[in-house]
């Protein structure tokens, strides 16, 4: 198979497994499923769920949490890990989307990996998810499921990300980064994973996989 012929049948096979892509992060607007993205960075989706009604119970818009301070924010995250810098960053962010954006959160690559801990994933989330911009986001679940199904060297996820990007349509992007993640979590984990056993990984699995 050529690497145009397995992103097809990836593609096909992503879409049978996972006709339905939702967002696993709870949110209810672009603010919201930003700060959750920020929470999430080594952290569970499972424990980032459990966190955020309880920091959005207290500020659910920029203007509420910029107000708070930043060791109350602290205090509510840090389950989550990583609290110091999380809880600067969303305080940090809510400002400047509050004082330079007109308190909404800005729809453009630029203005948001300029915000305090917003990193490119953390962007393509965004921009895809809440305001349908094509993005692809890889997390290391994409970036680890791209090299076994040698569809990328696996060099960085950079590198990952612009070799996917040439592969699928555009159109795909958004739903397909979902379905990717969503079938490393339950068919091909990075321990205890079975090649043999996996719909995909039988079919385009790096030949080493199967030593």
């Amino acid at each position: 198979m050529t690497k145009q012929e397995k992103a097809a049948f990836v593609s096909e096979k992503l879409a049978k497994l996972y006709p339905r892509t939702t967002i696993p992060l709870d949110h209810e607007d672009p603010f919201t499923l930003l700060v959750a993205v920020v929470l999430s960075a080594q952290c569970t989706d499972k424990k980032v769920n459990e966190i955020t009604p309880l920091l959005f119970a207290k500020a659910r818009t920029p203007q509420q949490m910029m107000k708070l301070s930043v060791e109350e924010i602290q205090d509510i995250i840090r389950p989550c890990g990583l609290s110091p810098m999380k809880s600067k960053g969303i305080h940090g962010l809510s400002k400047i989307i509050v004082e330079e954006h007109g308190g909404k959160v800005p729809q453009s690559f630029e203005a948001l990996e300029a915000l305090p801990a917003v990193g490119h994933k953390t962007a393509s989330v965004v921009m895809s998810q809440a305001f349908g911009v094509p993005a692809f986001p890889v997390d290391t679940h994409i970036h680890r499921l791209a090299y076994r199904w040698t569809l990328s060297t696996g060099k960085s996820v950079e590198h990952t990300e612009t070799d996917l990007k040439k592969l699928f349509p555009e159109e795909t992007w958004n739903a397909l980064h979902l379905r990717i993640i969503y079938f490393g979590r339950e068919y091909c984990p990075a321990k205890g994973h079975d090649p043999q056993r996996c719909p995909i990984c039988s079919v385009v699995g790096r030949k080493e996989l199967f030593k």
